[in-house]
């Protein structure tokens, strides 16, 4: 049977290269945004490139009645899904804690952690009723290790490291799989965003050694979910070769 994935935060980066490798793998692919014409563009292209059905879901993951009215209102042909892939979300500011803009706080625990649940918890029942389907949230490295002027996207990314383990273990009994994939440095649009559009510091992060790209972080998800149904990869943590852990990289 056809399978059908989800991937929140779908119009850049992560989610625009999971999109590309699991059309070209064959799956179905519901993708959502806040961005309504990127999230056109990815539609068209993923139907002309990959042959596959594609729907879009238009609405801000921070909303918790957007999302579940999203779910609530798929077509008949998109209302099984397989796999969820929570990648909706990103880091805003990077200073200490004292000088922190508290709005980003808010953002970023709106984004990362509290939409994935209200995601999850809308998406999950069809899952517990067929007793099969696959989770897969996006932590961070930055959820392992804290490290200086990381405070609010630690909290975040700390936060759902926890709730993975917490949501393994709660869906056990329902034969469904959760995992987290953790990366270290990627070049996306993420230290863009994260200097609130200061390219000159956001280049700053990726020179001195090779950084992975989106499409190496997609290769992965993809490979976690195309396990058979006896194994379940429960954490992975991928670095650049330059990088050990979320303070240590080597830099020519």
């Amino acid at each position: 049977m056809k399978k059908t994935v989800l991937i929140t935060g779908a119009t850049a980066g992560f989610g625009k290269a999971m999109a590309a490798k699991f059309a070209a793998a064959g799956y179905d692919i519901i993708i959502t945004g806040r961005r309504l014409e990127r999230l056109q563009q990815l539609q068209t292209n993923l139907t002309a490139q990959y042959g596959v059905r594609c729907h879009t879901l238009h609405f801000d993951i921070r909303d918790r009645a957007a999302c579940e009215a999203a779910i609530a209102g798929l077509p008949a042909d998109f209302a099984r899904i397989d796999v969820l892939i929570n990648n909706a979300g990103g880091a805003w500011g990077r200073d200490r804690f004292n000088d922190a803009n508290i709005d980003d706080w808010e953002t970023m625990l709106d984004t990362n952690v509290k939409g994935l649940m209200y995601i999850s918890k809308a998406v999950v029942p069809q899952m517990i009723e067929r007793k099969e389907g696959h989770i897969i949230n996006m932590g961070s490295i930055a959820g392992k290790e804290a490290y200086e002027f990381g405070n609010g996207y630690n909290a975040a990314k700390f936060a759902v490291d926890g709730l993975t383990k917490a949501m393994r273990i709660d869906l056990l009994p329902f034969n469904i799989k959760v995992s987290q994939i953790a990366p270290g440095a990627a070049e996306t649009e993420f230290s863009l965003v994260r200097f609130k559009g200061d390219e000159e510091k956001a280049a700053a992060i990726y020179k001195g050694y090779t950084p992975m790209t989106a499409e190496n972080i997609a290769d992965i998800v993809l490979f976690v979910a195309s396990q058979p149904p006896h194994v379940c990869i429960n954490d992975l943590v991928v670095t650049p070769t330059a990088q050990a852990n979320s303070y240590n990289m080597y830099k020519q």
